[in-house]
């Protein structure tokens, strides 16, 4: 069975969790891995449905989230959560739960999570219109020691996605790519004409000029 884990991803509202998560679920897709996505908005909608955004009622709803990755993760499923998830004392809690959890703390300044507020909520919560709003009227406590930090600003998310499928890679959650090895295949004759070009590049004479530039300049 394959290693099943958790990705929980955290962050401001807006800060991109649901857009990196959804890219890496693609890419974990395309590698042939079996992976549940559990994005807190539409948990909302089913699983912890009529809970309202009260402290008790945020880590209920969290609570329920890492219940499921567990179950899943278990199972040999990747199990990918985005969800704000405020506070750290409940992630934390979440993290005891689940014994292969990768924590990605979605790094994206306040100011731009506004700026990128295309709902608006921000605007409503800063006039009192929404109340409770996380970063704004409730706080936001960012993790202190997250397994992956993606700083979001200036880079696309196509690259954040890349910086978390290496790191997963790295640590062995994740089977590298093979680079692939057509053009190193002995007998390949592509292979053979590129090095017969390359041994053809200099003249003798060629080489030892260069090679008495390069121990003037005190590389050989």
């Amino acid at each position: 069975m394959e290693r099943g884990f958790t990705l929980w991803f955290t962050g401001l509202s807006g800060a991109g969790k649901t857009t990196l998560a959804q890219l890496v679920e693609r890419l974990l897709r395309e590698r042939g891995r079996r992976v549940e996505l559990l994005d807190g908005d539409v948990v909302r909608t089913h699983l912890s449905k009529g809970l309202g955004f009260s402290r008790d009622d945020r880590d209920t709803n969290i609570l329920r989230i890492g219940f499921v990755c567990d179950l899943l993760s278990r199972n040999g499923i990747i199990a990918i959560a985005s969800a704000i998830s405020p506070y750290r004392e409940t992630r934390d809690h979440v993290r005891s739960m689940i014994s292969d959890f990768v924590e990605v703390y979605v790094d994206t300044p306040l100011e731009e999570c506004r700026r990128r507020d295309v709902k608006g909520l921000y605007r409503q919560a800063l006039t009192g219109r929404v109340s409770a709003f996380t970063g704004v009227s409730d706080p936001y406590e960012p993790p202190l020691a997250a397994e992956i930090t993606v700083h979001t600003v200036g880079r696309s998310p196509e690259e954040c996605a890349a910086e978390i499928i290496g790191w997963l890679e790295r640590r062995g959650y994740l089977d590298p790519v093979a680079t692939p090895a057509v053009n190193m295949v002995p007998g390949n004759v592509q292979h053979d004409q590129q090095a017969k070009e390359e041994a053809e590049a200099y003249s003798p004479e060629e080489e030892a000029d260069v090679s008495a530039r390069l121990e003037a300049l005190g590389y050989l």
